[in-house]
């Protein structure tokens, strides 16, 4: 069976050029004992957007840690997948993340809820997490509610699962279910349930990404109460440890941080909790590479800079069609956005500094740094142009992924100095 390592990434690259940088930040941390198993992602709506296929993630995944030499496991994950959207990965991905999220409320059978009912009767009442101060009061009515809230999801992703299964033959892949793209966050006792209902339906879960209280934007840092955040994630962390023995699901079974870049105020508790209990992490970092290829072209100058300079200002103009999509999951308070006039005359310095997420950076923008975020669109308008400047100016962009990963991402989250 394949098995994911106890640490890892997932590397969104949406234009396929930062594999070797991205891989080099994960060769750095196990030079420093952090041993990270990189996994290269992208979603059905990137690769549309941009008019990639599947297949080149696993070209990317496989020239990276060829040409490193690298021996040690990776993946290629089918983000963010669905019934009808799971086929095109099926070949070349062996790590897929089923989004069950529009399923999430949607009732299932009254007979499969009374069946459920019936095997979680036991755990009515005081439910203590063995080994912890953990405990939660539970009745059969909340039961039931988290049965018709939930249960329908979980058949859904058993139906993805087996439909994959089928393609790819049992124990090849790795599985990871998604249910964070919701408006309301899972409870711990919520998620404990949850992932009772995925046991029950033969699924070998080893990663799950709930939805966390707070915001999780994308590119910027946690908008919410850390402290608040750790007493949620270290109670997942225990409900997590307990459902492995309790429903037998895989050892290695741990949760998943989706838009997890950049969250930098939250990454010390993660850290710290992670490392009470010696638990593992997956960590999904997505556009935030596309965000390091734009400051390495602007910190190049010249055409380059002129380049992204314009990809802004085009930005601005098609903000509301750039934003629909990711409008759950971005902020952007549009009068603090730098105006067509203003970005014209700034000089390479001006414009990297504010997409640059560095703590005490005073030209950082968080409102611009989200509108190039989900402006990679337009330059896959521009891909052959795009493509030759990312090319010409190799060196400083791979150098600014590489710094972003190793630097402000692993270093921050396992405490390496």
């Amino acid at each position: 069976m394949k098995k994911l390592g106890k640490y890892s990434i997932g590397l969104g690259d949406r234009f396929g050029h930062q594999g070797s940088a991205q891989l080099k930040a994960i060769i750095a941390a196990s030079e420093k004992g952090i041993d990270i198993t990189p996994v290269w992602n992208k979603s059905n709506r990137e690769h549309n957007t941009i008019g990639t296929q599947p297949v080149d993630v696993r070209i990317e995944a496989d020239l990276a840690t060829g040409s490193a030499g690298f021996k040690k496991s990776y993946f290629v994950d089918a983000d963010h997948i669905n019934i009808d959207t799971v086929d095109r990965f099926i070949e070349c991905s062996d790590f897929f993340t089923i989004d069950v999220a529009s399923y999430i409320g949607l009732k299932a059978d009254e007979k499969d809820i009374l069946e459920f009912l019936s095997g979680a009767e036991k755990y009515t009442g005081k439910l203590k997490i063995a080994g912890t101060k953990l405990s939660f009061d539970t009745s059969k009515s909340q039961i039931k509610q988290f049965a018709e809230k939930y249960l329908f999801a979980a058949k859904k992703a058993r139906d993805i699962y087996f439909k994959i299964e089928k393609g790819k033959g049992n124990g090849n892949f790795i599985t990871e279910i998604s249910m964070d793209e919701v408006a309301q966050p899972q409870t711990p006792v919520e998620l404990l349930f949850i992932l009772k209902m995925l046991a029950a339906e033969n699924i070998p879960v080893q990663t799950i990404a709930p939805k966390f209280s707070g915001r999780f934007n994308k590119g910027v840092d946690y908008v919410g109460d850390p402290l608040l955040f750790a007493r949620e994630f270290e109670s997942d962390i225990l409900v997590i440890d307990y459902a492995v023995r309790e429903f037998g699901l895989p050892e290695n079974l741990k949760i998943s941080i989706h838009s997890g870049s950049d969250k930098f105020a939250i990454y010390p508790y993660i850290g710290s909790i992670i490392k009470k209990y010696d638990m593992g992490i997956h960590l999904k970092t997505a556009g935030t590479t596309w965000l390091e290829e734009v400051i390495g072209l602007a910190e190049s100058g010249g055409e380059a800079l002129d380049f992204v300079k314009e990809l802004y200002i085009k930005s601005l103009e098609k903000i509301d069609e750039l934003c629909e999509p990711y409008a759950d999951v971005i902020d952007i308070e549009i009068s603090s956005l730098p105006s067509k006039q203003e970005v014209s005359q700034w000089n390479s310095a001006r414009f990297s500094d504010s997409l640059k997420h560095i703590s005490g950076n005073s030209d950082y923008n968080p409102d611009m740094r989200q509108l190039v975020h989900v402006a990679y669109k337009l330059a896959a308008l521009q891909m052959k142009d795009y493509f030759r400047l990312l090319e010409t100016n190799e060196q400083v962009v791979s150098k600014c992924v590489y710094e972003n990963i190793f630097n402000r991402h692993i270093c921050r989250l396992f405490d390496l100095k």
